[in-house]
This record gives structure tokens, C-alpha cells and sequence, in this order.
């Protein structure tokens, strides 16, 4: 569920005008989306493609709830590292710590913002749950 060397999963990004409020920081709702690309680009490197799991097993992956907690602003031009650390694997749901960290150029990293986010497995069609496909099950218990 973590990286070859038990590390958590990271995804680097930079933060964009777009991102910010009008107080020039990173608009506090701005995380979960960030949160939400760096799954993405997580299952990805466990080679699961979202749309192709779609297309072949007919479940998706839903946010059934989150939990943040804000530490320090994010701003403009900010280059951020945000990590997925999965802790608990149901049958149809999996629970991650997420946290977003501020690269400091070469001095120690500021985290700000860390989170909790448990995501269910359902039908595409329904939104009911499912079990996880035996792929996904697999890959998740690497």
C-alpha cells in the first residue's frame, strides 16, 4: 500500500494564481482537490487507471469523508509535496493520511495541512457499495 521502501506515496505540484483566495493564500478548500490528484497519481503508479477500472469492472472510488486540519498557509508559486499513506483497508473502503508539505528550498519542509480521507468502493451505475475488484484488493495489499 506504500511505496517499495514503506514510505508514503508523493505527489509535487506548484500552487497557481488560481488556487489562491484574496489574501494571496492557498484557498482552504484548495487542498482536497490537491489531495484528490495526488490519489489519482498514486493508484496510477500502483498502475490502476480510475476510467479504465470504470470501463472493465464498472466501480469508482467516492469520497465518503474527510477530515483537515490547516497548519500554515500556502502561497503563490509555493512548490507543495503531498503524500498518500493508506492505514486501513476494508472491503470496500480504504482509509488515508494525507498531508501537504511546503518545499523550503533545502531547508526542513513546513507542513500545512494534513488529513484523513476515506474513500468507498461503488457501482458506477448505483452507488452502492461494492467490494473492491481482486485486482484492486491485490494491489492494495502490496
Amino acid at each position: 500500500m506504500t511505496g517499495a521502501d514503506g514510505e508514503a506515496f508523493r505527489h509535487r505540484l506548484r500552487v497557481y494564481w488560481e488556487d489562491t483566495d484574496a489574501g494571496g493564500v492557498v484557498f482552504y478548500a484548495n487542498y482536497l482537490k490537491f489531495f484528490e490528484r495526488a490519489r489519482t497519481e498514486w493508484l496510477r503508479a500502483l498502475g490502476v487507471g480510475q476510467q479504465r477500472l470504470r470501463d472493465e469492472t464498472g466501480v469508482i472510488f467516492i469520497v465518503t469523508e474527510t477530515a483537515l486540519r490547516y497548519r500554515a498557509p500556502a502561497r503563490l508559486d509555493d512548490e507543495l509535496d503531498i503524500s498518500v499513506l493508506p492505514t486501513e483497508a476494508g472491503r470496500a473502503s480504504l482509509t488515508l493520511q494525507q498531508q501537504a508539505w511546503r518545499n523550503n528550498g533545502g531547508q526542513a519542509p513546513t507542513l500545512l495541512c494534513e488529513g484523513t480521507i476515506r474513500i468507498g468502493c461503488v457501482a458506477a451505475d448505483s452507488f452502492r457499495p461494492v467490494r473492491f475488484p481482486p485486482q484492486i484488493s491485490e494491489t492494495l495489499s502490496r
